[in-house]
């Protein structure tokens, strides 16, 4: 069995912080490389943020550099957090955690690439006003 599940989201105003999580399972084995995407009305989707939790080691889009923290969760090794600080009404979007076993193990990473993903969450909405 396998899941991404993505509880929560919200809105919150310009400024404001927020931070949503992704909790994996698999039965096939461990998921070692997590990122999370958003897509906005009209745009295509994007990646923001990956994790190879072998390392770990992160990546980021400029946009979130300094404002967005992807991380692991302490207590629960299957849990992803992406805490994200300072919003901007541009970060309104549908956010998505993707995941997979291998793609990141390799020379080099394409990690913003969503075929870079086997398994999706579904989308959580967050609403930031300005």
């Amino acid at each position: 069995q396998v899941q991404l599940l993505v509880p929560g989201g919200g809105s919150v105003e310009a400024g404001g912080n927020l931070t949503v999580s992704c909790k994996g399972h698999s039965d096939n084995g461990r998921l070692w490389c997590m990122g999370w995407f958003r897509q906005a009305p009209g745009k295509e989707r994007e990646g923001i943020a990956a994790i190879y939790l072998g390392g770990p080691t992160t990546h980021y889009v400029d946009s979130a550099k300094g404002r967005f923290t992807i991380s692991q969760d302490n207590a629960s090794k299957d849990t992803l957090h992406l805490k994200m600080s300072n919003l901007k009404p541009e970060d309104t979007a549908m956010y998505y955690c993707a995941a997979d076993y291998v793609s990141c193990r390799g020379v080099r990473w394409d990690w913003s690439g969503p075929n870079q993903y086997l398994l999706w969450s579904q989308g959580t909405q967050v609403t930031v006003s300005s």
